[in-house]
């Protein structure tokens, strides 16, 4: 849970730069794979678009193989030498020379994931798309019989964390396609890569650290760990730090092991998570809702709560026209402006958003949860003739708005709240409705 800087473009929206909800959340807490940088596998069952979080240190962990120095793995000389000053700085906290050994035995620079980390993707998906993906027929169907498969498992999770078997059945769909791409990536090394880059040099090591405490725990082998290229792990995607601050050994084995093809571990972790941070069993993550004719789009704001009895007063309800049952205070989201779908989201959401601070993420595990458990698809339709704006035109339009005297407070190429209030504001000057929806169009005319 200590993201130093988001670092990796989050999936699919582009609307997270400078995003600090109502809720309090302001950044996300593992990496996040970008659009078109995973090759995704083909795996039975699921189609490649379906891919998308304390016993010591046993002996026989580390028996079996000759242990060299550290250093002598490495390929590429300033590696070598980043190692020897990481050893010192290792052992400063805690950290064994057997696990040291242990942990580098074979570690190799990686170039790819280097490669990797540079490719920094142009083209996102619009939110409709990325749903298409995050809550499509075969990722659902697979969600209802993996929840089938495990039921007497996520009973036992939901009744001891209470959150929702659902919740955590559709974060596992979206993070590993329920357990079958979990990454190859040797974690040691990705990690000493990354943090050896220095880009984003003292997060990295702060993980690798954190991963060889993992290590030194007992609670898997070096070489079984494995995961994303950027280091998330597991079933459930779990980057270090939050592995050792939340998960858990649901099976009593004596080890938190989210690595394992069982994923009691890891689906346990998941909602012990998602209970730490807040979640309020029985809350919805969000609802689908009607707005009124002439709606204020100001309103549309995660500054601003009411609660659903207030909103239905000003005329936003449910798809069936009835007010939002009351689950407490909650603000309007228009993923893509007035042209798409509006929703009324609760606290829960930004609980989901502690995991992946994208909108289109969060509603991505919402949706797919709901259709898990039975409920309808979005009823409204989505602007499809639109297309993503690209990071450089997400740059121009924020260059451009400020230019015009709406300031967007920095240019970043991710269309955050001060980005979205610049665009109302721009909209406003213009007779437009005020939506702060960063289109194509919007661009154009800035043009």
């Amino acid at each position: 849970m200590r993201w130093k800087t988001l670092g990796v473009v989050a999936l699919a929206t582009g609307l997270i730069g400078n995003d600090v909800s109502a809720f309090g959340t302001t950044q996300s807490l593992r990496p996040v794979i970008r659009p078109g940088s995973e090759v995704l596998p083909q795996v039975e069952n699921v189609a490649a678009s379906e891919v998308i979080v304390r016993p010591k240190l046993r002996p026989s962990d580390l028996a079996g193989a000759p242990i060299p120095a550290v250093t002598q793995a490495a390929s590429n000389p300033g590696f070598e030498r980043w190692i020897k000053g990481f050893e010192r700085r290792a052992r400063a906290q805690g950290i064994r020379n057997e696990t040291l050994r242990a942990a580098f035995n074979g570690v190799q620079y990686d170039r790819d994931v280097i490669r990797r980390d540079r490719n920094q993707s142009e083209f996102t998906k619009t939110i409709w798309d990325y749903l298409d993906s995050a809550a499509s027929n075969t990722r659902i169907a697979n969600g209802k019989a993996a929840l089938k498969r495990h039921q007497t498992t996520l009973a036992a999770i939901e009744k001891r964390y209470g959150v929702e078997k659902e919740v955590v059945v559709a974060v596992w769909g979206l993070e590993s396609a329920y357990g079958t791409y979990r990454g190859k990536n040797d974690i040691v090394q990705s990690l000493a890569t990354l943090a050896y880059d220095g880009r984003r040099g003292a997060f990295f090591e702060e993980q690798l650290v954190a991963a060889l405490k993992i290590l030194q725990n007992g609670d898997t082998s070096p070489r079984n760990m494995t995961g994303s290229w950027a280091g998330a792990m597991g079933h459930t995607q779990f980057i270090p730090t939050s592995y050792l601050d939340y998960a858990v050994d649901f099976t009593g084995d004596g080890r938190r092991d989210i690595w394992a093809d069982d994923p009691t571990d890891a689906l346990a972790s998941t909602a012990a998570y998602l209970k730490n941070f807040g979640w309020v069993k029985g809350q919805p993550w969000g609802v689908e809702v009607q707005l009124p004719g002439g709606f204020d789009y100001a309103l549309a704001n995660r500054k601003i709560t009411k609660s659903p009895g207030q909103w239905a007063r000003l005329g936003v309800v449910g798809t069936n026209g009835r007010a939002v049952p009351n689950h407490g205070k909650a603000s309007i989201l228009l993923p893509a402006g007035g042209q798409g779908a509006a929703f009324m989201i609760f606290k829960n959401f930004s609980v989901i958003e502690r995991y992946n601070t994208a909108d289109a993420y969060v509603i991505g595990v919402g949706h797919l949860s709901d259709r898990i458990k039975g409920g309808p698809a979005i009823k409204a339709s989505w602007p499809r003739g639109d297309r993503a704006l690209t990071f450089s035109e997400r740059k121009e339009m924020q260059q451009r708005l400020t230019r015009a005297g709406f300031s967007t407070q920095g240019v970043d190429g991710k269309i955050g709240p001060k980005t979205i209030d610049a665009v109302r504001n721009y909209q406003r000057s213009q007779g437009l409705a005020p939506d702060g929806y960063a289109s194509l169009s919007l661009l154009k005319r800035l043009r």
